[in-house]
């Protein structure tokens, strides 16, 4: 392990058996789940292209497809989303 990658991984909770690899893993994980797109997430991975990104966390992004339903419903006027702001019923 590098040296410092063990403070980081213990201020972070993660399992000793983690080295820099699983930290970096955390950090992208965390990146996605608080709203990232794939390409903020490539750049701050250092990946090529997006799509090697995609490639290996996909699966990360398990809400895409009910988001974008959202989202059309929404541009309908069927929900209130973040792409319809909310109107005053006032």
């Amino acid at each position: 392990m590098v040296a410092g990658s063990a403070s980081a991984r213990e201020a972070v909770g993660l399992p000793a058996r983690w080295g820099i690899h699983g930290l970096r893993h955390n950090y992208a994980t965390v990146l996605i789940h608080a709203g990232a797109s794939v390409k903020t997430v490539q750049l701050a991975l250092g990946h090529s292209t997006p799509t090697i990104t995609l490639n290996t966390y996909v699966h990360e992004w398990p809400d895409v497809l009910d988001r974008t339903r959202l989202l059309i419903d929404g541009a309908l006027g069927q929900h209130e989303t973040a792409a319809t702001p909310a109107v005053s019923r006032a």
